[in-house]
């Protein structure tokens, strides 16, 4: 008799587990403690754990609380190979005076022993840099493109502070250069603080805009001048675009090859300022408040973009055709400033 109550209470046990209901089966119980209930609570109500990301190149990492320091760095012929570029985390470049170009590279996640050859200010630095704040390093430049510098909230930090020397392999001015570890120690206290950052990235590779919605883009030819023009050809084993100067493979002094995870092409107005260089030679401005097309590069795919920038200190923002944020692949990025009257750019498909 006491075999068939037990069955029996089994049984109903069983029945009421399966239905979903809490029941005290041989004088225990299967309700949850109290203890128990909060847990649970926690455990629902606890977010995803995400690993924290460099602002500027997306990539995860120990993220430092350091700020951004932004290095003018010099691109005519005597300055090649530059040191350093390699582990910026991004670096645009700029037409300067006679159709050549200079670097502004951004350095947050990395922090290389030397970078340079160092050069100086221009009109555009300051709004180029105004979203990502931070340090800029230059050799110094006219008062007024130093001023605008510094009212883009930017602390400008030039030959006379710590941190700089000269090098004897080279003849002036293509031969300062500079030590970022020694620029940070030297960062007030409003210029500490990690940048908000400039571009969107994708969760993968396969998720970035170009790859996701772009097409074949095996080498990207561009034409900023009669005398600069920059050329990037797709390597499918690292997945990253090779910098050439003018058919010629780019290196850095270390012997690395050049190269961009994502390549960013804006098409930009570009006047004179007001005034000349010490040559009498007229100086470009580029205009990058405003807005324009654009192409956006990576994973050897590219799409054709808007760009639109709203103020010194927004960020540039990238849209697709249908008005979506451009996500690029995580990694450095290198930003083509291309003049919109004059300036040019070829993809080509293999």
């Amino acid at each position: 008799m006491r075999v068939g109550v037990g069955r029996a209470l089994v049984a109903s046990c069983v029945a009421a587990l399966t239905l979903g209901g809490v029941v005290a089966c041989g004088g225990g119980s299967l309700a949850p403690t109290a203890t128990q209930t909060a847990h649970r609570a926690q455990v629902k109500q606890a977010p995803p754990e995400v690993p924290p990301t460099w602002p500027l190149s997306g990539e995860v990492g120990d993220v430092v609380e350091r700020a951004a320091v932004s290095i003018k760095v010099d691109n005519e012929r005597p300055a090649r190979p530059q040191t350093g570029l390699e582990q910026a985390d991004l670096v645009w470049e700029e037409m300067i005076e006679g159709g050549e170009t200079r670097f502004i590279a951004v350095y947050n996640s990395m922090v290389p022993e030397v970078v340079g050859p160092v050069r100086s200010v221009r009109p555009m630095d300051g709004p180029i840099l105004g979203a990502v704040r931070g340090i800029l390093v230059a050799s110094g430049g006219q008062d007024r493109f130093l001023r605008e510098a510094t009212d883009a909230e930017l602390q400008v930090l030039t030959e006379d502070y710590k941190g700089f020397f000269r090098s004897g392999d080279r003849s002036m001015p293509h031969n300062l250069y500079v030590r970022p570890a020694e620029i940070w120690e030297q960062a007030d206290p409003s210029h500490k603080a990690l940048p908000l950052g400039e571009f969107h990235f994708a969760a993968s590779p396969a998720a970035a805009t170009a790859f996701a919605e772009g097409t074949d883009a095996t080498q990207i030819d561009v034409v900023i001048s009669a005398v600069a023009a920059p050329g990037w050809t797709f390597q499918p084993e690292s997945r990253l675009y090779l910098r050439s100067e003018r058919g010629n493979a780019s290196h850095s002094a270390s012997g690395v090859r050049l190269s961009a995870a994502n390549v960013v092409i804006l098409a930009v107005p570009v006047v004179n300022a007001s005034g000349t260089d010490a040559a009498g030679s007229p100086i470009p401005d580029t205009k990058i408040v405003g807005s324009g097309r654009g192409l956006v590069a990576a994973g050897g795919k590219a799409i054709e973009v808007t760009w639109s920038k709203e103020s010194v200190a927004a960020p540039v923002a990238l849209r697709t055709a249908d008005g979506s944020d451009v996500r690029l692949t995580v990694g450095q990025t290198w930003i083509e400033l291309v003049p919109a009257d004059g300036g040019s750019w070829t993809v080509t498909a293999s």
